[in-house]
């Protein structure tokens, strides 16, 4: 596996893909017991890994609890990054759920507990609560790595004008600088293209991308059967909704047969391939239930697809940019187009 600094700001040094823990436990009514949750801990850590994700809120507290136990030997190898926002324990109430200073205080120091660590190395705020200002978030956050209790800060499932603001506020103010964004990104979810992934590498951002594949859509077994993340969490999956995520489908399952590979690789490549491309450090991040899930993700990591098969995938799956982009790119090309015909010879700076 290789490595790659977590974004511009940092010298994080994280492992090419991070390991996703939500399905640690059962709090939720589906996951891997401990002894399977060690198995893909230990899996994963011996091809390489070292970045592994968890939140207070998965499994209410189970994964962070079984995360901890196992990094406990060698913490300090280990990028350890988690979340807060939502709360660990269901119906929380208004003074353990939210981004405000309290709940951010209080949450850590709960996370801290279960993960029987000392710091965290990145705190992600889970999702944005629309209450409240992104300048006590950012005060708060600051304190923190002031206490040693985390070392960076990112955001998760902000809007780009939110984390751009905050961006530039937390740069104004000499607070510690925003570290990176984890948003949904497959085959079948794009939408990132629009605008955080552009923002990413315009502000040096690091990037880590959740359910490369879909939800498991991309394997193609929920045309045989709804076992699996469907039939369990009933959340965060796709399904064929549209013509297009059926193509989608169809060309990863055709890509698949065609290389001997399995269509999870096949969608997980193109994931990898994207990342290598973006202008900034990129991690997708693998959420396994078992260890035979783990080893088809860590059988992407040598799949090379042609440029062939990854523009037919980009092209099967792209989506519309909407305003101004599209706009923008075809009065762009005018431009370049007029400024084509009107200028002979190199263009000379006037003094």
């Amino acid at each position: 596996m290789r490595y790659t600094t977590f974004g511009r700001s940092t010298g994080l040094r994280v492992s090419q893909y991070a390991l996703g823990t939500g399905n640690f436990g059962t709090g939720w009514g589906a996951g891997a017991e401990r002894d399977e949750a060690k198995q893909i801990f230990e899996r994963f850590v011996e091809a390489g890994g070292n970045f592994i994700d968890t939140a207070d809120v998965y499994q209410f507290g189970q994964s962070e609890e079984l995360v901890g136990e196992f990094v406990h030997a060698d913490r300090d190898d280990f990028v350890l990054a988690t979340k807060f926002t939502m709360g660990a324990e269901p119906g929380g109430g208004l003074s353990r759920t939210g981004n405000g200073r309290k709940n951010l205080r209080t949450s850590v120091e709960a996370s801290l507990k279960r993960l029987d660590s000392d710091y965290v190395d990145v705190l992600w705020v889970h999702y944005p609560d629309a209450l409240t200002p992104i300048e006590e978030l950012l005060r708060g956050v600051d304190d923190l790595v002031s206490q040693g209790k985390i070392l960076h800060a990112a955001f998760s499932n902000f809007p780009a004008w939110r984390v751009s603001r905050a961006v530039a506020l937390a740069d104004i103010a000499g607070w510690e600088p925003v570290a990176g964004i984890q948003v949904e990104y497959s085959l079948v979810e794009r939408s990132a293209d629009r605008e955080l992934l552009p923002m990413a590498e315009a502000l040096g951002l690091g990037v880590t991308l959740w359910s490369p594949l879909g939800g498991g859509l991309l394997t193609g077994k929920y045309r045989s059967s709804e076992e699996g993340r469907l039939s369990d969490l009933k959340m965060l999956v796709h399904t064929e909704s549209t013509d297009q995520k059926t193509a989608v489908v169809d060309a990863v399952i055709s890509i698949a047969e065609g290389v001997g590979r399995t269509p999870a690789q096949v969608a997980t490549a193109w994931v990898n391939e994207r990342s290598r491309r973006l202008a900034t450090s990129s991690v997708p991040i693998i959420g396994p239930r078992n260890v035979a899930q783990l080893d088809d993700y860590l059988g992407a990591l040598d799949l090379e697809l042609t440029q062939e098969q990854f523009d037919d995938l980009t092209k099967v799956s792209a989506i519309s940019l909407g305003v101004p982009h599209e706009a923008n790119a075809v009065s762009l090309d005018g431009v370049q187009g007029g400024l084509a015909a009107q200028i002979d010879g190199p263009i000379v700076p006037v003094a």
